[in-house]
Formats: structure tokens, sequence, C-alpha cells
């Protein structure tokens, strides 16, 4: 198997700035979110996923797909969030094996709450310092690599 070509200066730079930003601003937002709202930015997505769903409760593997997490990573997360009131599981109408995941009124009550502090937040630290150009860069960047994706699997 031969080497893979080394990245010049250019590709590092585009690489390893992404990949810096990305965890940066995570940590950012989960601190914010962690003391303005007592959830982290994980309980976050759980919980506006579910609130954005038009249906209500979601099949674990619907919920798995729209957060692109692995399997595993998502049921030790609402095991935790059960564990604090946010979510429950119930059983799912449409199949008796499998399960639905839902908002407790406590979890509706955390998000409703978060929302627009995790809004303002998300504007202030990323959105307002990018011109209009390069947020739609950054779009048609995203939707490239995105694209490129589609055909690959998620495996667990």
């Amino acid at each position: 198997m031969s080497e893979p070509e080394r990245l010049n200066a250019r590709e590092q730079r585009a690489w390893f700035g992404f990949l810096t930003m990305q965890e940066d601003v995570r940590r950012h937002l989960n601190r914010q979110l962690l003391r303005e709202a007592g959830i982290s930015l994980a309980d976050f997505a759980v919980l506006s996923t579910l609130r954005r769903a038009p249906d209500g409760p979601m099949r674990v593997f619907e919920l798995r797909e729209a957060l692109r997490w692995e399997k595993t990573r998502l049921i030790h997360q609402i095991s935790r969030m059960i564990r604090r009131g946010l979510v429950e599981r119930q059983s799912c109408t449409e199949d008796r094996r499998g399960t639905d995941v839902a908002l407790t009124e406590e979890g509706r009550s955390v998000i409703d709450r978060a929302t627009p502090l995790h809004l303002r937040y998300v504007r202030q630290l990323f959105l307002d310092v990018l011109s209009p150009r390069q947020l739609d860069t950054l779009a048609v960047v995203s939707e490239a690599v995105l694209d490129n994706l589609e055909d690959e699997p998620l495996e667990d």
C-alpha cells in the first residue's frame, strides 16, 4: 500500500482550521448552554430535534438519522435524559417491537427556554462574524462535502 500524499500548506490550513473551528465552536456552545440553560449541547440536539418533529415522538432510528449519531451514542444520551426527566420512551403504535422517544413536559419547557439563548449565542459566536458572501460560501462548501458523503452508509 502506498503512502498517501501529504497535505500541502493550503490544504493543511483549510483542514486543520476547519477541525479546530468545529471543536471550539462546539465547546463554546456547550459551555454556554450548560451555564445559561443547564443542558449540554448533546441534550440540546436531542431536545430541539424532538421539538421540531411534526408528528411528536420519533422512532429511535429516525432520531439517529436526524442527528447523524452512532446508535450507541444516542442510546446512552437518551438514557441519561430519561433519568433527568427530559424525555421518555414510549411504545410505538405502528410497530410493537419499536420504541418512540418523546419530550416530557419538563423537556419541552427546557428546550423552549434554551432555544432563544442558543440562537443568540450562535449568532454572536458564528453568524455575525461572517459576511453574507462567506455564509453563502460556507453553505456551498458544506453541501458539496455532504453530497460527497451521501453514498457512504453510516455504520456503528
